[in-house]
């Protein structure tokens, strides 16, 4: 009767037919569905897991029928109960079916997201390095990475991005391992030569991240060379200009700079909030990207809540 649906040759068995489908040693649960979604056919493993059953049937339909019809191989992943699934689907145009197998890949999903987590945790401490080196110890570049987050999503960066760039910010000025402690901590303004010394932080931080292939180390080398740029191109080390300039550099800009004056350094003490803000007015631009200063001072009690939370 099932040879006779799907007019399969009688010299291979059904069986045998799926299994052509299934990843080698990794038996899994296999259904096929006919234009409608109907369950045609499921295996012995499909049959022992409901939860997989329902949610392939959850599957649009009409996505059934373009998969069908194209001949298309998709991939569906999906979470359930804690586990994580992935759905590989097979449309057959000459047949009118869908042929469909589930892998548990919940082992693969959370080795990924402990090799994720390992990178998040060395890049940060890589920035506190940075940080450290010029007594700029405390919260500093958690508070930066949280309001470049902020700031990334109000200007309407999708969340991975904006996530990207919560995790690639606190290197911006890992360049500053490369300054003499001589000029990275004088307890004064600082001259002109040494000025220019200190200036090279930016491209030394871009020259150590740059040969990174990993999106993570290649945005934060974008925002250690650009976090210093001015929207007028006024700034350093390519004097780049309004959106010449990265907007991940153009975003961490604001939020170092704000995070930098409301901390005590060795050569300042912490301003106040009001002359914060009127910096940033005055600064509209000439520093700073006019709509992301819009978007800051607009939506700034977000930005205090993470400044409060995470005081040094």
């Amino acid at each position: 009767f099932l040879y006779y649906i799907f007019k399969i040759n009688k010299k291979y068995s059904l069986t045998n037919y799926y299994l052509t489908f299934l990843p080698k040693y990794n038996p899994s649960a296999v259904f096929i569905f006919d234009m409608k979604g109907k369950v045609l056919f499921k295996n012995e493993a499909a049959n022992n897991d409901i939860t997989c059953l329902h949610s392939i049937l959850d599957i649009d339909i009409q996505k059934h029928e373009n998969i069908i019809k194209n001949n298309k191989l998709e991939t569906v992943m999906f979470e359930c109960h804690g586990a994580h699934y992935q759905i590989q689907l097979q449309g057959i145009s000459k047949e009118n079916f869908l042929l469909a197998y589930l892998t548990d890949i919940t082992e693969v999903v959370e080795l990924n997201n402990e090799i994720e987590s390992t990178q998040r945790e060395v890049i940060y401490t890589m920035g506190e390095i940075g940080e450290r080196r010029s007594r700029e110890t405390g919260h500093h570049v958690k508070r930066v990475a949280k309001y470049s987050r902020l700031l990334a999503m109000l200007y309407g960066l999708d969340e991975s991005e904006a996530d990207m760039l919560k995790i690639a910010s606190p290197m911006h000025d890992i360049g500053k391992v490369g300054i003499p402690d001589s000029v990275l901590n004088a307890p004064r303004k600082l001259d002109l030569e040494e000025w220019k010394i200190m200036q090279t932080h930016a491209e030394l931080g871009y020259e150590m991240l740059k040969s990174s292939e990993k999106p993570i180390l290649k945005t934060a080398a974008i925002v250690a060379r650009e976090h210093h740029e001015k929207w007028d191109g006024s700034g350093y080390p390519r004097a780049l200009s309004g959106e010449e300039i990265h907007i991940y550099g153009r975003i961490t800009a604001i939020a170092d700079v704000f995070d930098a004056l409301g901390s005590d350094r060795v050569y300042k003490k912490a301003w106040e909030l009001e002359d914060i803000l009127e910096l940033f007015t005055q600064e509209r631009g000439k520093h700073f990207d006019p709509n992301l200063v819009d978007l800051f001072i607009n939506n700034l009690d977000d930005f205090l809540v993470i400044r409060d939370r995470f005081r040094d």
